[in-house]
């Protein structure tokens, strides 16, 4: 299995297919896995629809408990720190240019990547994006806290639920609005396109995915609700695939 290390972090990667890189971050939360992709959890397998077409890369975030890849909790930079991963595999890999499609948290993840290096993100592809209700600023802290948080300490007991605690709060607490990562006016000048296939459930807000695909200049955005009924996953799938094929450079 292929891991790239970059100091204390050890990220598992899988690649799959040829053409054009084409980053997948799979959702899943902070417990983000490549196998999550093929468990059901996700409305379609990325990797069996696109590597006939694209080299499609995915890794376990380094806070998986149920992935391969290791790290420690950057508590003062948790956003940047995993971007550092996805951007340092890239470099591994000797990736310059590449697009990306990400679910759920992938959404965020988007965002701080064409915030840091929106030179090299040619197009990305938001699906069921997560973002902040302000009915419910603390759904993501409280689910991380008891969904994740016990797991990855009995796991990592030298890091203990005091550095969990501090780790969650600086992600969902420290900013806890729009899309955690960037702010509206980031959003608004944003240059790169991106296609949005909106969601609605407490932690995939619909509003919070439109306002961003209206702010975004350069945005398309699926229709909804595109995951029911179940036949109309095909349709939105090859809105993706156009969507790619249209901003995919030539070399």
């Amino acid at each position: 299995m292929p891991f790239y290390e970059r100091g204390a972090v050890r990220i598992h990667f899988e690649e799959a297919g040829d053409g054009f890189p084409l980053l997948i971050i799979p959702g899943g939360g902070l417990n983000s896995t490549i196998a999550g992709l093929t468990d059901g959890s996700h409305p379609f397998d990325p990797f069996a629809e696109f590597k006939g077409e694209y080299r499609c890369i995915a890794s376990d975030l380094r806070t998986a408990n149920g992935g391969q890849s290791s790290g420690p909790l950057e508590v003062e930079r948790p956003w940047d720190g995993f971007t550092d991963d996805h951007l340092g595999l890239m470099d591994h890999l000797g990736i310059e240019r590449f697009m990306v499609l990400g679910f759920c948290i992938g959404g965020p993840f988007i965002w701080n990547m064409l915030k840091r290096a929106s030179d090299r993100v040619v197009a990305g592809v938001l699906a069921q994006p997560s973002g902040s209700r302000p009915e419910l600023r603390d759904l993501f802290f409280d689910n991380n806290m008891k969904g994740w948080g016990p797991a990855y300490a009995a796991r990592w007991p030298a890091v203990g639920m005091a550095t969990v605690e501090k780790f969650v709060t600086r992600m969902y607490r420290t900013d806890p609005d729009f899309v955690f990562t960037v702010t509206r006016d980031f959003v608004r000048n944003c240059r790169t396109p991106v296609l949005i296939l909106p969601d609605d459930v407490p932690a995939h807000p619909y509003a919070v995915a439109m306002e961003a695909a209206m702010l975004a200049p350069r945005s398309e955005v699926s229709m909804f609700p595109w995951k029911e009924p179940k036949a109309r996953i095909p349709l939105a799938v090859r809105q993706i695939r156009s969507f790619l094929r249209a901003h995919r450079p030539d070399r």
